[in-house]
């Protein structure tokens, strides 16, 4: 194998990568747990976005970070911010009504929005890989969604009644990321990630909080395990994020992040052992398709 278009990973760096996938499979999972309990989405999300704006922005300080915005970068990142605020609270609210590695796997589609999207905006033709991944990432999210309602019992009518509207919120939060992507990849490319993510966080932050006025106020865990959840799914999702533009960058990691995508399975592993959740194995077989699928995208030769 050539070295020279994939640098093969250190133990260090694909231990790094592991850990990032299971926080943020486990932060969804403690999110189930606070909704469960009293925690409506819109309070999750300004704990998890502005814990996670103040740590990236004490970052910024700590190592002077120049914060130099040109006119492009002024207009592009509201724009992703608001993207990714609606992509965060559309996720959460597809993890408070599915099973939460369904409600992963659905989001996990983005690299096909993400596809489509660079045609959109910027007329990029989709690569022959991405292309030919199409179909069989659709097929495998047909099997983990169970479309025609076989493994639930349920019918398909029946079934979608239930997973409709999860479902829905689950590809808008998909749709959503892969436009903010796209427009980062495009439009701010060249500035800090640490930069970027206290910008986007915070945004994130402040339209949740928004959400929370419009409701009446914030919705505290009425029982323990909903504290604990909202601890965790604060602390895992701003530790994540603080390995993943601290540590990464110094371990060399290049081109290698599609090993993360193997976060739905840690959530499906965790959803089984802490809340009890399961699918059946015809699910298991096409959530490990789309999985692999997209691990296969991530690893492509640039």
């Amino acid at each position: 194998m050539s070295s020279t278009s994939s640098p093969a990973l250190s133990r260090a760096a694909f231990a790094t990568l592991l850990l990032i996938a299971f926080m943020m499979g486990a932060n969804h999972v403690a999110a189930r747990m606070a909704f469960d309990n009293g925690v409506d989405v819109a309070t999750a999300v300004v704990f998890r976005s502005g814990v996670t704006a103040l740590v990236v922005a004490f970052l910024l300080r700590w190592f002077r970070v120049p914060v130099r915005l040109g006119p492009r970068h002024r207009k592009a990142l509201p724009v992703i911010g608001l993207l990714v605020g609606v992509q965060s609270l559309c996720l959460y609210s597809s993890v408070a009504r599915l099973p939460v590695a369904l409600a992963l796997l659905a989001f996990n589609t983005y690299p096909l929005w993400t596809a489509l999207w660079a045609r959109v905006v910027y007329g990029h033709r989709p690569e022959a890989r991405m292309v030919r991944a199409m179909p069989v990432m659709l097929l495998g999210l047909a099997l983990a969604l169970d479309v025609s309602g076989a493994a639930s019992g349920l019918g398909a009518s029946g079934h979608w009644a239930q997973i409709g509207v999860g479902v829905a919120f689950a590809l808008t939060a998909a749709a959503t990321f892969g436009l903010a992507l796209v427009l980062t990849q495009h439009e701010t490319a060249d500035l800090d990630g640490r930069l970027r993510t206290a910008s986007t966080m915070g945004i994130v932050a402040v339209l949740a909080l928004a959400g929370v006025a419009t409701q009446g106020g914030f919705h505290f865990p009425v029982a323990v395990a909903g504290w604990w959840g909202l601890l965790g799914l604060t602390v895992l999702y701003g530790t994540a994020f603080t390995i993943m533009f601290t540590v990464l960058p110094r371990l060399g990691v290049v081109g290698n992040s599609a090993i993360m995508n193997i976060e739905p399975i840690f959530a499906l592993m965790l959803a089984w052992a802490i809340l009890g959740q399961s699918i059946a194995p015809v699910q298991v077989a096409g959530g490990l398709l789309v999985v692999a699928t997209v691990v296969w995208l991530g690893t492509r030769k640039n």
